[in-house]
């Protein structure tokens, strides 16, 4: 189901990820049985004070990738577990640092890759990743879009698991 994607601009950045992934479950809340837990992610890139979502179209996409490239940014993953009596809202950050790109490399992964529903235009698993990412300092799954360990941690303390 898509949602709409947009945030108040007094929102600190820190919590639009957050905010987002609240967004999307409450768009699913009437199709929720009692028995359903829903979980939700979003995930936003930071830079510079500025917050990169899904690029547009190749354009933008190469504008994000030429900002990020040769420095460190923030992806910032939000998360929210739902069920009809409770919800659970968190975020995961982790550091990223890219390695300057060349413009072939940069044309290369947007035609090849078409990183459109990719927040800041790329995907720490793709192509550009592999061999553009120089270091993390975090989660690498944060970065992919799910913060899994933060995820169980938060499953185990609230659910009943059955293995």
């Amino acid at each position: 189901m898509d949602t709409d994607e947009s945030f108040p601009d007094s929102l600190p950045l820190s919590e639009v990820a957050a905010y987002l992934a609240d967004k999307k479950a409450r768009a699913f809340l009437p199709y929720l049985y009692d028995e359903d837990l829903l979980i939700t992610a979003d995930t936003v890139v930071l830079v510079e004070d500025t917050i990169l979502n899904k690029p547009h179209d190749e354009n933008e996409a190469r504008e994000m990738l030429e900002l990020i490239q040769g420095k460190s940014h923030q992806v910032v993953t939000g998360v929210c577990l739902m069920d009809l009596e409770h919800q659970i809202l968190f975020s995961d950050t982790t550091s990223v640092r890219f390695s300057n790109l060349d413009t072939f490399e940069i044309n290369h992964y947007i035609k090849n890759f078409k990183p459109f529903d990719k927040a800041g235009a790329y995907g720490i698993q793709d192509w550009i990743g592999l061999i553009g990412i120089n270091s993390i300092e975090g989660s690498y799954y944060t970065v992919m879009g799910l913060p899994v360990h933060k995820l169980y941690a938060h499953l185990k303390s609230n659910y009943e698991l059955k293995y």
